[in-house]
């Protein structure tokens, strides 16, 4: 009988020592740099508001300027019929973590807080259109 109580001990030892030595694993979120959230938005907003059809943005067309020398990577929304003027949006991200900015003319519209709402939700890794 001595055997079995000392095997059932040495496993409940052995049991905790395992328990001890592991780690819960870490909980990961997306990528705070400046260029995955940027892509992160970038992908939100052709989705919900371009190719959706979304008619705040039928007018408007997409620029994405995600290479930057700068560091600043951003996204443009500018009038479909003429992109070389001058952007009505931008949002550009830097640092990391990153710091957001979205401004323009845009943001002076009833829209302002649906864009920075969106930008936010997607900048966090949530994919879902307003």
């Amino acid at each position: 009988m001595r055997p079995r109580l000392a095997n059932a001990a040495l496993l409940t030892a052995l049991a905790a020592i395992v328990a001890a030595c592991q780690t819960p694993a870490p909980t990961t979120g997306p990528n705070r740099g400046a260029l995955p959230t940027m892509e992160r938005v970038a992908l939100g907003a052709n989705a919900c508001w371009f190719k959706s059809g979304d008619p705040a943005f039928a007018a408007y067309k997409l620029a994405p300027e995600l290479n930057s020398f700068s560091g600043r990577p951003r996204i443009l929304v500018v009038h479909k019929g003429s992109p070389e003027s001058r952007p009505l949006l931008v949002v550009q991200a830097e640092g990391s973590p990153s710091r957001l900015q979205a401004f323009g003319p845009m943001m002076q519209e009833p829209v302002a807080g649906r864009i920075a709402a969106d930008v936010n939700r997607w900048s966090a890794g949530n994919k879902a259109c307003s």
